[in-house]
């Protein structure tokens, strides 16, 4: 039981920082990001929500792993640390590019955020490689978003 609780509360904490992410998102999208300039490889609105709640649950399963296999939180100090600043990255991107409406310093934060989930996946990948794994997908996607986040900057100058 122990461990089902354990999982669920990884996966609602790696949602709760999407949720955070979300209420400065959710008013700037009509009022702001629609009407920005955005490259014709921009995807659709309504795919962002899908992709990012399914990223947030295997953030969370793969923290649940990783804390699993390790023992606890305390022996996994490590790749916890860099979970959380990860995370706390993660939704300040939203804050400043949606809340602040600021596309060039969100474009630092995510090359940040990058760097952080890469050395999450690979401190992950090293206490369990699945754990590891399941960040692939994430890092793939900040990938894209990063270049739509500076191509945005650009074109909005």
């Amino acid at each position: 039981m122990r461990q089902i609780i354990a999982a669920v509360v990884f996966v609602t904490v790696s949602l709760g920082a999407g949720a955070l992410g979300s209420l400065a998102t959710r008013r700037a999208i009509p009022e702001w990001y629609s009407q920005l300039v955005r490259p014709a490889w921009t995807p659709p609105s309504w795919l962002f929500g899908p992709v990012w709640t399914l990223l947030y649950v295997l953030m969370g399963i793969a923290a649940w792993l990783v804390w699993q296999r390790a023992g606890g939180m305390r022996a996994a100090a490590g790749p916890m640390t860099l979970f959380f600043a990860q995370l706390a990255l993660n939704a300040a991107w939203s804050l400043v590019f949606f809340g602040l409406r600021q596309p060039g310093w969100a474009f630092l934060n995510i090359v940040a955020l990058w760097a952080l989930i890469l050395a999450t996946l690979v401190a992950f990948w090293r206490v369990w490689p699945l754990a590891g794994a399941l960040l692939l997908p994430y890092l793939a996607w900040v990938s894209f978003a990063s270049g739509l986040n500076f191509a945005i900057w650009r074109m909005n100058r």
